[in-house]
């Protein structure tokens, strides 16, 4: 599994670091970045949950 951000798309929220702090990195304006994109087994629900509680969908999981 993958994870992808669209950053055209992100507004900052957060949302997803909070779910998926392995993953995720915020700038210093709350804007994610994707620390692995390549999302071990172990930590695919945090990834889904992650994706799911992008309000803009910026945050996708691909196989």
């Amino acid at each position: 599994m993958k994870l992808l951000l669209d950053s055209t798309r992100c507004q900052g929220y957060g949302l997803c670091q909070e779910h998926a702090p392995q993953l995720i990195e915020l700038d210093e304006w709350g804007y994610a970045s994707v620390i692995a994109a390549d999302v071990p087994p172990s930590s695919e629900d945090a990834a889904r949950a992650c994706a799911d509680s992008c309000p803009n969908s910026a945050l996708r999981l691909e196989k």
